[in-house]
């Protein structure tokens, strides 16, 4: 749900959500690191706030945002994982570098969450400058972890609250 005010902060109704009984993976981009490590600490929080218990919470780091897909694909093929949280930071330098790598990255989440049909959560920062980043990792604008996890957690109740009952 949103507000309509100036921030237009997304709002989550925690009562509703529950992680009990949820296996979630935190897949954390290594690059930008110090931005990044809030991210993972701001979703971990929400997923435990939420009922997921420690033990099932998968942390795996990968380089950088590029390879926040790939990983999110490979372990969803080899264990069951309820939800994704994607983690990462790209931001703008001197060259065309980052929009290619935001893009991208922002496109593979997406397929392979759609493909897999596995929520992910979208915490993947796309910043003009290391400030901005910092604002939205803990800072003045929130922790974009917590709310990417909040979503997914979101999304894993919805689609059972929608799932087809199984035929005998």
């Amino acid at each position: 749900m949103s507000r309509p005010d100036a921030e237009s902060k997304t709002e989550f109704e925690s009562s509703r959500i529950s992680g009990k009984g949820l296996r979630v993976a935190l897949v954390v981009s290594r690059f930008n690191n110090s931005i990044t490590r809030n991210l993972a600490r701001g979703a971990r929080a929400a997923l435990l706030r939420n009922g997921v218990r420690a033990r099932d919470i998968l942390e795996v780091d990968v380089p950088g945002a590029w390879e926040l897909p790939l990983a999110i694909r490979t372990l969803a093929e080899r264990g069951h994982i309820d939800a994704f949280v994607a983690l990462g930071c790209v931001i703008r330098g001197e060259t065309d570098h980052y929009k290619y790598v935001a893009g991208e990255a922002s496109r593979g989440l997406s397929d392979v969450s759609l493909a897999l049909g596995v929520p992910v959560g979208f915490g993947l920062l796309t910043t003009d400058t290391a400030r901005q980043a910092a604002e939205r990792a803990g800072g003045k604008h929130g922790n974009k972890g917590e709310d990417a996890a909040m979503a997914a957690l979101e999304m894993v109740n919805l689609a059972r609250r929608f799932a087809r009952p199984k035929r005998r």
